[in-house]
């Protein structure tokens, strides 16, 4: 396995290590402000190896304090984590523990308030998490951004994106009436889902264009395909030549701006490297613009598609601006952030209802592949706090075997005053089980589908 592997398999279990320690530390501090007996805390699944023929609880590290009645621990299976509490219901199945005498610590003698805050607790912590993170971020870093319209030539579209009327130098105004200002994921999503995208054309022109229902799964495999739904359009400016390859043979200098490759004028990134490709091992014809001055030449192009340049980067080109927050100033920002992304993501949610929504999910290799290739604090921290947002959600959906699903139940109770019955909400509990199972298999099959099973195919 490659060193990019375990790069990204790190952040992963990172990532995720420190959100379900998050989510558990929710449960447990509720039922220890209630006095609620919590029997284990773990971080990552203590699977034991016994009915294989070894002695082993699969328990890495555990301790348990003295005047305490919680064991910690760290298992071996590093995809999650638990909070066993005790009297409950849960995915232990401790069936033999319910049939004992109620307890005054124990979960089902609480109030049915109490309980649902329990319950809850974990979602509420991934949510905080995920706010202030979002806090940390900008009052670390602030928010460095490029606005649509500090691009002189405008944005970039994917080939989906264009049948559906966006063209090559539009600037995005407004998703369904709400003002866009710069790329960012927020951004992007409010686009591919909206109805209606208003964006300016030719710089004088403004055009409604009609968004078709579920765009969003192909703007996905335009992506998945190295074409993002949309991007700055960069003009081609030489930063830096490679020695004895085609730019450096041609006299081709740093600040030299390609302005003509073969019957293309005015080429940006995209369409500059498109047509390099249509010349691999062959020369083409470029003009370029030096100090005001246009000259051409004939360009060798390697047999990769490349003629050996590096490019100047888009931030000494467009204008950037950029915002600071204060300590206090970071807060409000970090909420907006953590509600605009919930709000994306539920709206997102209803499309994995649909074919290409199933087809598209993925499991613990999709997860680990949207980490980067090198560590990065600023993606690694954003990229948990989107994550910390998921769980919440996903968390709270009323299936049984879920946060969502014992809320749905205490629900029931505190609006009939009476709780369901322990039998019933054993099976619930199976059922839950099964489902969630059932879903696991299915993401990573698709997975192992995608990346494995497919190019074998192909």
């Amino acid at each position: 396995m490659t060193a990019t592997f375990w790069i990204k398999a790190l952040q992963l279990i990172a990532s995720l290590g420190l959100l379900v320690f998050i989510h558990e530390l929710g449960h447990f501090m509720w039922a220890r402000i209630f006095g609620v007996r919590v029997e284990k805390f773990y971080l990552f699944f203590d699977v034991g190896l016994k009915k294989l023929g070894i002695n082993w609880d699969g328990s890495l590290l555990k301790f348990k304090p003295k005047k305490s009645d919680t064991e910690y621990g760290v298992g071996w299976v590093p995809l999650g984590g638990y909070c066993k509490i005790s009297g409950m219901i849960d995915e232990s199945m401790d069936l033999e523990q319910m049939k004992q005498p109620e307890q005054p610590w124990e979960f089902r003698t609480k109030p049915a308030w109490q309980r649902l805050l329990i319950m809850i607790g974990g979602v509420l912590n991934n949510f905080l998490l995920a706010i202030i993170i979002y806090a940390g971020m900008v009052y670390y870093w602030g928010e460095q951004y490029i606005p649509y319209r500090n691009s002189d030539m405008g944005m970039a579209f994917s080939t989906s994106a264009e049948k559906i009327g966006f063209r090559d130098g539009d600037i995005p105004l407004s998703a369904d009436g709400k003002q866009l200002h710069y790329m960012n994921a927020d951004e992007v999503q409010a686009m591919v889902t909206a109805k209606q995208v208003k964006v300016l054309r030719n710089g004088t022109d403004t055009v409604t264009i009609n968004v078709p229902n579920k765009f969003i799964f192909d703007a996905e495999k335009d992506a998945k395909g190295g074409e993002p739904f949309i991007d700055y359009r960069i003009p081609v400016i030489v930063e830096s030549t490679m020695p004895a390859d085609g730019a450096a043979k041609a006299g081709l200098v740093k600040g030299d701006r390609i302005v003509k490759i073969d019957t293309i004028d005015n080429p940006d990134y995209h369409e500059f490297t498109q047509q390099l490709a249509l010349y691999k091992g062959k020369a083409v014809a470029m003009c370029y613009d030096r100090g005001g001055k246009i000259d051409s030449a004939m360009v060798e192009v390697s047999s990769a598609g490349k003629i050996g340049i590096g490019l100047r980067p888009i931030t000494q080109i467009y204008k950037v601006e950029a915002k600071q927050y204060s300590l206090l100033g970071s807060i409000p920002r970090g909420i907006e952030m953590g509600c605009t992304q919930m709000v994306n993501y539920v709206s997102q949610f209803k499309y994995i209802f649909s074919k290409e929504g199933a087809q598209s999910l993925g499991g613990f290799g999709a997860i680990g592949s949207i980490f980067p290739d090198t560590w990065d604090w600023s993606r690694f921290w954003e990229l948990t706090a989107f994550l910390s947002i998921i769980l919440a959600f996903m968390n709270i959906l009323p299936i049984p075997a879920l946060d969502g699903g014992h809320v749905l139940f205490l629900l029931y109770e505190i609006i009939f005053r009476r709780k369901p019955g322990d039998k019933f909400l054993e099976r619930a509990q199976m059922v839950g089980m099964t489902l969630l199972i059932a879903l696991l298999l299915w993401a990573n099959g698709n997975d192992i589908y995608r990346w494995i099973i497919k190019p074998f195919i192909n």
